[in-house]
């Protein structure tokens, strides 16, 4: 199989991501998080051997446990898509982290599920910053009573929060929900006497990720522009 596409996508990508770092005047790491929605395992599996790659994302369980049987186990696996507490004990002990906790209900059946296999999970809360009815995560306005509830489950630890901004067709409009969210988990993580580390800010994904890197971001969710055989012809206002 020829994968000289895959090589110019991350290559491109990381780019990207480098010029997008460099505009906002940041220093420190973005991790990347490959979407495995529409990869196979043979791209993950290259991309980890040759390409860096060191953790991927997956949207639905069935798909997650289809490629673990195939990939190694030194990829780390971050669950990023909405989570049906029925299948949460398929995932727990293969993801090294949850993107999308967004209920009371979920996170008592990640604890439950956690307890029972003596492990902790780090967890993120979805927030849904662009107030949409269609999409999962809590208003913006209910996240730090959720965050302070969490102290209740002590094999979940929450590492930051998690967004996904309406669709823009400009930066700045990406900008607006991605501020609004860094803003809040600031706010949210400065009220937690307890913790040493700043918030993970999982934030951009294909079309979006370098304002989210100008807004804060520090795990980026790419997929369709790491494992498109065939790119798109994106304009550098788009990228940049």
């Amino acid at each position: 199989m020829d994968y000289r596409y895959l090589e110019e996508n991350f290559r491109e990508v990381r780019a990207a991501v480098a010029a997008a770092k460099a505009a906002a005047g940041r220093t420190d790491d973005v991790l990347l998080v490959a979407a495995a929605k529409t990869a196979t395992a043979e791209q993950l599996c290259y991309a980890h051997a040759n390409l860096g790659l060191t953790d991927i994302g997956e949207n639905r369980v069935q798909q997650l446990l289809e490629h673990w049987e195939a990939i190694p186990r030194s990829l780390r696996v971050h669950f990023i898509g909405a989570l049906q507490t029925n299948k949460v004990k398929y995932i727990i002990d293969k993801v090294c982290m949850i993107h999308s906790l967004d209920s009371d209900r979920l996170a008592a059946e990640i604890e439950r599920q956690a307890a029972r296999r003596g492990l902790t999970m780090d967890v993120l809360v979805e927030i849904n910053s662009g107030r949409e009815p269609n999409k999962s995560g809590l208003m913006p306005e209910e996240t730090a009573e959720f965050c302070r509830n969490l102290a209740d489950y002590p094999h979940l630890r929450l590492r930051g929060f998690m967004t996904m901004a309406p669709k823009c067709e400009k930066n700045d409009e990406f900008c607006k929900y991605f501020g609004e969210t860094f803003a809040l988990a600031l706010d949210i993580w400065q009220k937690k006497l307890d913790n040493i580390d700043k918030p993970v800010l999982s934030m951009g994904m294909s079309d979006s990720f370098a304002p989210a890197i100008a807004s804060g971001s520090t795990m980026i969710r790419v997929g369709r522009r790491l494992f498109a055989q065939v790119q798109e012809t994106i304009t550098e206002e788009k990228i940049f």
